[in-house]
């Protein structure tokens, strides 16, 4: 990647920082620090940007790597406000109606809408007695986020932050001694609807039945704010900020992974790699926090995150992932599509207590071409199919268990419609949790990271600016406020706030937590002009009236190398 000119961002303060890894929270930085004056050098470890929101891309078939949901825009339209630019019209996105599909094992499904009446019609399919209640969940969860949002936006740096006057007036809605799933029983009695508004906590990667009720706020900003997609996918919001950021002065060095951090005692002051020492400032981190740090940082350094503790810390499950470029496009199945196994509490019981795999998963797949054509050549489409399953664990050996396992979830496929799909492949790429760990460098293959569970939250968490070493700054999904794409961009404002202060530089431009208002921003309301439900995927049907085919059958597949 070229040098950027430097344009866009403040007058020099002659300040350093190098940011380890180019993912979302690390790009986030990057950006914020440019705009701040600081000289930013971003060292990547693999070819592109992006981290686990980069892209696949073989044969002219794009897939993203790792999140598919675009969820509450307003964080990152507020970091581009920062820096003097307007996010949507840097990224073209779309408003998805329907959200997605819930399909239960148990039977039916649920096509979930914003409009609050078509939601209403769709849940009295499932169960006319609950349909009442979801305006009651959903203006309940209201005044809940905004309560808890401001301590989405504020590091918590020890115990005391903890017990601040918010934090005890938030304890009566949080209700921390509740789960998820436990919460929404005192608004739904049919279990799939729970499911319907808890299945969020696999964002997470947690069970809703071990989720703290906390995060009900999940489903509410889905039907609040809207679920989205950015033309191109999650990968191209990644790929703007790092033009972006380049055009501001930063500096990129991709391929190229940091061997060490170079240290003073405990004081951080640059980072090495294969070909070049770099002196800085501060460092950021944005890779997997426990792998990373057990590999940067020495054990006898490390007294609250050693070696030994990361070990016996909860972390979430991982995910088998295919990526398959097929034949035509799936028309009848919506953008996204959850399915949940008929015996959800086995599955979930599968992955993280008995870490074995399950004989019925569930499963959740993208069908992005019927909204976005352009990531696959004309004729073909793109399935992206992620399967929760547990982390690294030696109960199951990935080496035996791969192409089993992935033939057990081609079957399961068909449940949602998609029959005959093998036979349709021209591009597949498999990623199992050892491959998470092995390849992508992800501790134990856990791709949500540390569980959020109330002893791993806030102030338990690994902090913002790294209590172990002095001038380590952490941003990314092991940090607080935690995994997911918005509280990742979060990450990186309470991070660079705080680093900032400590270099002595202005940071009162960032604003102060809760203070910015996106509730009235009409493009986090509304779908954009010209976007159509449904999408753009329409070639020709074939005889089953599901499949359009073109090509024919009989073209040549293509193979991803793993």
């Amino acid at each position: 990647m070229p040098q950027g000119s430097g344009s866009g961002s403040r007058q020099s303060t002659g300040t350093r920082v190098v940011i380890i890894g180019a993912g979302p929270g690390g790009l986030a930085a990057a950006l914020l620090l440019a705009r701040a004056g600081v000289q930013v050098d971003v060292v990547e470890r693999l070819p592109r940007v992006g981290g686990r929101c980069s892209s696949i891309e073989i044969a002219g078939f794009r897939f993203d790597l790792g999140p598919t949901f675009f969820l509450y825009p307003g964080v990152l339209a507020r970091i581009f406000r920062h820096i003097g630019r307007d996010l949507y019209a840097e990224v073209p996105m779309v408003r998805l109606d329907p959200q997605y599909r819930i399909s239960f094992g148990a039977g039916g499904y649920i096509d979930a809408t914003p409009d609050l009446a078509r939601l209403e019609a769709e849940l009295a399919r499932i169960s006319s007695q609950d349909v009442p209640q979801v305006r009651r969940f959903l203006e309940d969860n209201r005044p809940k986020f905004a309560a808890f949002r401001p301590c989405l936006e504020m590091p918590f740096l020890s115990w005391r932050d903890v017990f601040r006057w918010r934090m005890a007036r938030l304890l009566p809605q949080l209700q921390p001694w509740k789960s998820l799933d436990k919460l929404l029983q005192d608004y739904f009695v049919d279990p799939r609807l729970r499911l319907a508004f808890s299945f969020q906590s696999k964002y997470l990667g947690m069970s809703p039945f071990q989720c703290p009720s906390l995060f009900s706020i999940l489903s509410f900003l889905e039907y609040e704010y809207g679920v989205w997609h950015p033309l191109g996918g999650c990968s191209a919001v990644s790929e703007t900020m790092a033009r972006i950021a380049q055009e501001m002065g930063v500096r990129f060095h991709l391929g190229e992974a940091v061997e060490e951090l170079i240290l003073d005692g405990r004081r951080v002051r640059g980072v090495r790699t294969k070909v070049r020492d770099i002196a800085a400032d501060a460092v950021v981190l944005n890779a997997d926090f426990a792998h990373a740090i057990t590999r940067l940082v020495p054990d006898r350094l490390r007294r609250r995150w050693s070696n030994r503790r990361i070990e016996r810390k909860k972390f979430s499950c991982s995910t088998f992932m295919l990526y398959l470029g097929v034949q035509g496009c799936y028309t009848h199945l919506p953008h996204h599509t959850i399915h949940c196994a008929a015996d959800y509490g086995r599955n979930l019981a599968d992955i993280e207590q008995r870490h074995a795999l399950s004989d019925e998963p569930s499963f959740y797949v993208q069908n992005a071409c019927v909204t976005d054509p352009s990531l696959a050549p004309p004729g073909y489409s793109t399935l992206y199919v992620l399967v929760p399953v547990s982390h690294q664990h030696p109960n199951i050996d990935w080496s035996r268990e791969a192409l089993p396992f992935r033939a057990r979830v081609l079957q399961q496929l068909a449940r949602i419609g998609l029959e005959g799909l093998e036979r349709r492949i021209v591009v597949e790429k498999m990623v199992t949790p050892a491959d998470w760990e092995q390849h992508y460098a992800i501790y134990r293959g856990a791709t949500f990271n540390l569980a959020h569970t109330w002893s791993q939250m806030l102030h338990l968490r690994p902090r913002n600016r790294f209590e172990e070493l002095d001038g380590l700054y952490l941003v990314g999904g092991g940090t607080h406020p935690g995994s997911g794409l918005p509280v990742i961009y979060e990450s990186a404002r309470i991070s660079t706030r705080l680093l900032l202060e400590d270099l002595g530089l202005e940071s009162g431009w960032l604003g102060l937590p809760g203070a910015d208002d996106e509730t009235n921003d009409p493009l986090l309301q509304t779908p954009p002009l010209g976007f159509r439900p449904g999408g753009f995927c329409s070639p020709q049907r074939d005889k089953t009236g599901a499949i359009e085919l073109s090509p024919t059958a009989d073209s040549p597949t293509v193979a991803i190398p793993q």
